[in-house]
């Protein structure tokens, strides 16, 4: 899916992106609405999180829920969920891709989320957004914690990696494969690691969407970008030392993606109530277009006094 309605201004180098996607990771759902820990507000948070992705673009491509979408696997937590995502991304003309995570119950997903038979089956699937390739993987396994792709999961997608997409291929998955500097998560990280390089090294693979760590972070694997969502019901206080780093409520965030031809951006979006500044506006951007590059440089690149 393009930029759609969004506003579309040249100042510089790089044209506009070619795709623009919402990663959103962690909302940890409860049924009837509980409180996840006895405090913290999940649902709340996620229905700020909704308002902010609406504001952010009017069309995105695609709403990417990378894992934890129920804390528990709850049928009810999936109907709860469901039930706040699919308007707001029926306003926006975007599909929501629901992802699989280690808190998640395949069998409640399954028949919540995606309307399928109540199985133990990997939860996955292959989206064509206007020619850029999303694959959503199911690192969870059934009773653990920890990450995990098996043989037929790899199987699977070196088939459909075999064919590259007109704008290239992203992966979605809970678990990342990325090192984290808290040791509680090496313990839950994903298993068959070089198993995925191998299948996805040299492949039209661009990027890998992430969640788990209820923090941002990023790296590469097998030469491949990888970008972590925080989480949208609490995240991890990593201002403290890596041994003594717990949840607090705060640090709310999603992801923006902009796609262009040569590179992948992934912007954190904060959920926070905060005052913002009235310098930039869309009637700022349209005097700006009015102008020359030469003029426009003069107007605001050029210092006072030289």
């Amino acid at each position: 899916m393009s930029a759609g309605n969004a506003p579309s201004y040249v100042f510089g180098r790089h044209r506009p992106a070619s795709h623009v996607l919402i990663h959103v990771s962690d909302p940890h759902f409860l049924a009837g609405g509980a409180l996840l820990g006895g405090h913290y507000d999940v649902e709340e948070n996620f229905s700020r999180t909704l308002e902010a992705i609406r504001a952010v673009h009017p069309h995105p491509a695609a709403i990417v829920i990378t894992g934890d979408l129920a804390d528990l696997g709850e049928p009810d937590a999936y109907r709860r969920l469901r039930a706040a995502v699919e308007p707001v991304a029926e306003e926006l003309g975007a599909p929501v891709v629901w992802v699989a995570g280690n808190h998640d119950e395949r069998p409640a997903l399954r028949a919540e989320l995606w309307d399928l038979a109540p199985t133990e089956e990997p939860v996955t699937g292959v989206w064509d957004l206007d020619g850029l390739r999303l694959v959503a993987l199911d690192t969870s396994v059934p009773g653990w914690h920890h990450g995990d792709l098996d043989d037929g999961q790899l199987t699977w997608l070196a088939g459909i990696l075999s064919e590259p997409a007109p704008h290239g291929t992203l992966l979605a998955m809970h678990h990342p494969p990325l090192p984290s500097h808290l040791p509680l998560f090496d313990i839950l990280e994903l298993r068959h690691q070089d198993e995925l390089a191998e299948v996805i090294r040299g492949t039209d693979v661009r990027g890998i969407l992430a969640g788990h760590l209820h923090y941002s972070s990023n790296g590469t694997f097998a030469g491949v970008p990888v970008s972590v969502a925080s989480a949208t019901c609490y995240t991890m206080n990593v201002a403290r030392p890596s041994a003594e780093v717990n949840g607090m409520d705060a640090a709310q965030a999603f992801q923006l993606v902009h796609v262009y031809p040569d590179t992948i951006t992934h912007t954190v979006v904060p959920v926070v109530d905060a005052p913002t500044g009235d310098f930039f506006s869309e009637e700022w951007l349209e005097r700006m277009a009015m102008l020359t590059p030469e003029a426009r440089l003069e107007a605001f690149s050029r210092k006072p006094g030289r």
